[in-house]
């Protein structure tokens, strides 16, 4: 494909956005910045636009002139159901609407580990593995996923479904030494989503070649995407870290923490 004219950020303010942000300058013309939170000022080739999810009026003029939607935004973690329910499901229900009132053919999803995060650590996952979610936020992302299949299915719009590890600078635990994923490697997975000539409706493990893995990506393969990055260089955060309990539910399952969690309004 030619380079897009124009691409879509949501959530350009969170973890991930602030990430990618300057690398994305070489992959469209123009960037569309959007967020609830302050991303800071534009700089060359960006424009902002903030809009909440939730203001489904607003959700029109925010993908209109789009080539590509990457949706990072919403709710990142768990949290109520009611909040959960609002943002990442009725939210990204009206995003999709929007696009496709609005003639916007690809879209980047933001899925989760925690829509498979009940799966045990030592059970290989491939893109046919069954959700499993670990937690409301993790039926949220298992909404998305559905969701994207839909609009492919009935209206031809395509999505890259991303099932993020932990895309953070380094790894904040020992978990996060498996599920790892480096802002290099996620902007090499949306050039490949912008430069496939015919995507479809994937899902792919946004992990990096990482030492452990629990993901297989081999399904999608035909995207090109090959992680460059690893989480070997942070081996040494947790070098004194006492040894794993493998009785815990945080080690036992692949959502970790989320899996082991009570009920959030509880």
């Amino acid at each position: 494909m030619t380079k897009p004219n124009r691409i879509l950020m949501t959530g350009a303010a969170g973890i991930i956005g602030q990430q990618i942000r300057d690398g994305l300058r070489e992959l469209a013309t123009h960037v569309r910045l959007s967020d609830l939170a302050d991303p800071g000022p534009a700089g060359p080739g960006e424009e902002i636009v903030p809009c909440d999810l939730t203001d489904t009026p607003a959700l029109p003029g925010l993908v209109r002139d789009c080539d590509a939607i990457l949706h990072f935004g919403g709710v990142s973690t768990e949290n109520t159901a009611e909040l959960i329910h609002r943002v990442n499901i009725d939210g990204v229900y009206h995003l999709y609407e929007a696009a496709r009132k609005e003639g916007v053919k690809r879209i980047l999803f933001a899925s989760s580990n925690h829509a498979i995060g009940f799966h045990t650590r030592e059970t290989r996952l491939t893109a046919s593995t069954p959700v499993r979610p670990d937690s409301n936020y993790g039926v949220s992302k298992a909404y998305g996923e559905a969701l994207a299949s839909l609009y492919w299915d009935k209206y031809g719009i395509e999505t890259l479904i991303v099932r993020i590890g932990s895309c953070f600078p380094e790894p904040k635990d020992r978990r996060m030494m498996a599920t790892w994923m480096s802002a290099g490697d996620m902007l090499r997975l949306i050039g490949c989503m912008l430069d496939a000539p015919r995507l479809g409706c994937p899902i792919v493990y946004g992990v990096s070649n990482n030492d452990e893995c629990w993901w297989d990506n081999s399904e999608t393969a035909y995207l090109g995407w090959k992680p460059q990055d690893s989480s070997a260089r942070f081996a040494h955060l947790f070098e004194n870290d006492p040894p794993e309990d493998p009785k815990d539910p945080a080690v036992i399952y692949q959502g970790g923490g989320f899996a082991k969690a009570g009920h959030f309004e509880d």
